[in-house]
């Protein structure tokens, strides 16, 4: 079981360009098959958190039903932005508290730390992200929000070329 931040970047560390658009990454050719795929590690996801601006463009961009089936939280001071019908609880606190609740929701499996840098930055600043999986697009967007907005740092554990992208697994150093 580990904590793992799954995520893309452009070449100079930005996940959404500054009008928070993912068009930079969707407009990119990957194998779904290939090396690190969303498929696959969604398989070994057991329970799933991510922040309020992550949840809200989901809910923009992909309206209708929940797309995970595993329990999910939102970090938000603000629980009215759940969507009706979305199986998604909130959580208004610090993540040493929330990160046991995650684990064992995940019962076994991993817990992945969704989208946003600044969610992950709260959990790398605490010691509790184990891995990072990051997929590189071969574009640079200049500005737009950060992958991960602190310092760190990380050991190679893996990596590889999925068509478009330079995919890597970090582990904490």
């Amino acid at each position: 079981m580990a904590t793992v931040y799954y995520t893309a970047s452009s070449l100079d560390g930005y996940i959404v360009d500054e009008a928070d658009s993912l068009d930079w990454l969707t407009s990119r050719d990957i194998d779904q098959a290939g090396p690190f795929n969303y498929d696959t590690f969604i398989e070994s996801i057991g329970a799933i958190v991510m922040g309020a601006a992550t949840y809200e463009w989901i809910v923009k961009n992909q309206p209708g039903q929940w797309m995970y089936e595993q329990p999910s939280w939102v970090l938000t001071s603000r629980p009215q932005i759940v969507a009706k019908g979305h199986p998604v609880q909130t959580f208004d606190g610090d993540v040493t508290e929330m990160h046991p609740t995650l684990v064992s929701a995940a019962d076994g499996k991993d817990v992945w730390v969704v989208g946003g840098g600044n969610v992950a930055a709260q959990f790398v600043a605490e010691g509790l992200v184990d891995e990072m999986i990051v997929s590189y697009a071969p574009c640079s967007l200049g500005g737009g929000s950060r992958v991960l907005p602190i310092p760190s740092e990380w050991v190679l554990a893996e990596s590889a070329v999925n068509r478009d992208f330079v995919c890597a697994r970090w582990r904490k150093a």
